[in-house]
């Protein structure tokens, strides 16, 4: 039931920040009464619409529900008070709410009112689901993603610039779905001229992320895929000091300019923090990479292992950029590590460890 909880969450993937992705499943005498999610901020929560499903059944029935119910007025009632109205016999949860005004506070209230209530089922997996949600609120910023794609000798483009395709294209629709669950995919400069991306989910009725490019200079074609609006929002960071002929023209096509100073991807992630993201992909070259990865903006790596040769020289692209290490002991570990083929290639998935990557 708690999977199902996740499957019922994940139809809201990347529609509900600041709020996290919650399903709820109400069950009476063995058979599924009543299912609900929550869609997105605003609207009521996921133990709302199950107890809408279930009506009168849920008198007497045990809901399971993957993250822990709320307990205080926000934009929508606390789903305790209604659990507890709606007179559940158990409540299953999830997780706790890492949220301060929940933490809690929410099975207190049912446990208060006489509900039995189980914590911790697939615990793993709900903290996964909304790992974005959960660093958020521990560390006010958004969770910071490094995603690339590379040969097996490390190379992400040829010695003149041509990056396409490193992978199959098995691979790039993984990342078109990753895309899904990011509220932001953030280039620089560098990559919008050389690799003129559209960075979007390339999925009819899939919600697209916002489009993100760093510039300080705003020196970007003016023909570029993603200055075209009408699919996907985009978004320009840059200095006060900018190329204004483009900004207007930016502007005119809809795309907006927003002024941050000094720009760098700590200040980035904290407007994106501000602008209520929880996940924010970073699409980069390596040189921004490692500014982010030493600010400790990014979190979280996902490395697309193609098995293709190109060699190169010392001026051939690679991932990420010079981090100031000169000791192989000052390598960056990652922990909680997965890896899994697609097609021809791998994925690695890890977190960098927090002592090495703090703000």
């Amino acid at each position: 039931m708690m999977r199902r909880c996740l499957e019922l969450a994940l139809k809201a993937k990347g529609c509900t920040s600041p709020n996290p992705m919650v399903g709820a499943v109400v069950v009476r005498d063995g058979k599924v009464v009543g299912e609900g999610f929550h869609p997105k901020a605003g609207e009521p929560h996921a133990e709302v619409f199950a107890l809408r499903s279930a009506g009168e059944l849920a008198r007497g029935a045990t809901v399971y529900v993957s993250l822990e119910p709320c307990n205080h007025y926000g934009r929508t009632p606390p789903c305790s008070q209604a659990l507890v109205k709606a007179g559940v016999a158990k409540v299953v949860v999830g997780m706790v709410d890492p949220n301060p005004l929940v933490a809690g506070g929410g099975i207190k209230t049912l446990r208060d009112a006489g509900i039995e209530v189980v914590v911790g089922v697939e615990e793993a997996a709900c903290r996964k689901l909304n790992e974005g949600f959960v660093h958020r609120i521990l560390c006010q910023r958004p969770l910071g993603i490094l995603k690339y794609a590379m040969t097996l000798d490390g190379k992400i483009a040829t010695t003149t610039g041509h990056s396409a395709w490193v992978t199959s294209p098995e691979t790039r629709k993984v990342v078109h779905e990753i895309r899904v669950g990011c509220d932001a995919v953030v280039v620089g400069g560098n990559t919008v001229r050389k690799d003129n991306p559209y960075l979007t989910s390339h999925q009819v009725g899939k919600r697209n992320p916002l489009r993100v490019v760093m510039s300080r200079t705003l020196d970007l074609p003016v023909d570029a895929h993603l200055w075209q609006t009408e699919e996907a929002a985009t978004l320009v960071l840059t200095e006060p000091t900018a190329n204004s002929g483009l900004r207007g023209q930016l502007e005119a096509s809809g795309v907006e300019v927003v002024n941050l100073t000094p720009l760098t991807p700590g200040n980035v992630m904290q407007y994106f923090y501000e602008r209520g993201f929880c996940n924010v992909l970073w699409e980069c070259g390596g040189q921004l990479a490692a500014k982010a990865i030493a600010d400790g903006s990014i979190q979280k790596i996902l490395a697309f292992i193609a098995p293709k040769i190109i060699g190169g020289n010392s001026h051939t692209p690679t991932p990420v950029g010079d981090l100031g290490l000169t000791q192989m002991t000052q390598a960056l570990n990652l922990h909680d590590i997965t890896v899994r083929a697609i097609a021809s290639d791998l994925l690695i998935e890890g977190y960098l460890s927090p002592q090495n990557n703090s703000p």
